[in-house]
Parts: structure tokens; sequence; C-alpha cells
């Protein structure tokens, strides 16, 4: 079983330029992707931020159970 602390140190352990999208994309509902649990502007936004602050994004998905494939 998973537990958010091993999901944390998985985070932290991925390289923080990498995107966490998974190609099932969808903010229909609400802001926030289905599939990687980034906000709307995380997305858009994604190559602008810096590697700290990808690593944040990673943490806070991460520990919300993102990102989420199918399968």
């Amino acid at each position: 079983m998973e537990t958010s602390e091993t999901r944390r140190d998985n985070a932290n352990s991925l390289n923080p330029t990498d995107s966490p999208c998974v190609a099932v994309c969808s903010t229909l509902y609400d802001d926030i992707c289905r599939g990687c649990g980034r906000t709307a502007m995380e997305v858009a936004n994604w190559v602008f931020l810096d590697d700290d602050e990808k690593r944040g994004v990673w943490e806070r998905i991460t520990e919300q159970g993102y990102p989420k494939r199918k399968g």
C-alpha cells in the first residue's frame, strides 16, 4: 500500500522538469485536470515554472493521489 510519505518520496526523486501529464486531460467540471491533478494555469505555464515550483506541484499532486492513469 502506498502512503502519502511514499508518494512524497517518489515526487522528490522525480526530475522536476518531467511533466506529470498522463494524456488523460479533462478540466470539464472544475479547474483541476482529472489526469494529472494540476490546475489549468499550472498546465499552461509548466514550461515557465522553475524546478522548485515544479517540485512543489509534484509534491502536492502526489499527496492528492495524482497522476491517475487508466488501466
